[in-house]
């Protein structure tokens, strides 16, 4: 087998690229989208941090992957790029993790719950076959995605409660 090029998410970025290609990413309140296209074995990652952007369209030039319908639109250029369609995909989805369980300071953030809701209505909207997700819960997610094979593995670390499984 060939070698491997290795590529780490950061928080808002996105990457489109073909076989021989390893995504890796960590996840917490932040929700990634994969998509893989198994007869051409190309795909990509998203790695959003909120659900759109504050400011109205059109006052931002270019598309950002920290916001969902800014990544999926992403996606959807490289979909054009290769000449393909959403259906072509098998898409996955993964995180929205509470990282806060049990209450946080302030106003509850729904922060993972719009990034889970927002991605799978943009995944639903554009006609594309949602293969697998692993979302909500609490803590930090690991993922690695293979674009040779579409697999997607996930580590899933549970954030506890304090105190939480104690008797008193």
């Amino acid at each position: 087998m060939g070698s491997v090029t290795e590529v780490f998410l950061n928080p808002g970025d996105f990457h489109f690229a073909g076989a021989g290609t390893r995504i890796r990413t960590v996840l917490g309140s932040c929700v990634a989208i994969t998509l893989w296209h198994p007869r051409l074995l190309v795909g990509g990652m998203c790695h959003y941090l909120l659900s759109h952007r504050a400011a109205p369209p059109g006052e931002h030039p270019t598309l950002s992957g920290r916001y969902a319908d800014e990544a999926v639109q992403l996606f959807l250029r490289e979909l054009g790029r290769n000449g393909t369609r959403p259906t072509d995909y098998q898409a996955k989805i993964f995180g929205g993790g509470d990282q806060f369980p049990g209450g946080s300071p302030g106003p509850v953030p729904r922060v993972p719950r719009d990034n889970i809701e927002t991605g799978l209505l943009l995944l639903r909207e554009h006609g594309f076959h949602l293969a697998a997700k692993h979302l909500g819960g609490t803590g930090s997610r690991q993922l690695v995605f293979d674009l040779g094979t579409g697999d997607v593995w996930v580590q899933h670390q549970e954030r506890r409660l304090a105190g939480a499984g104690h008797d008193r």
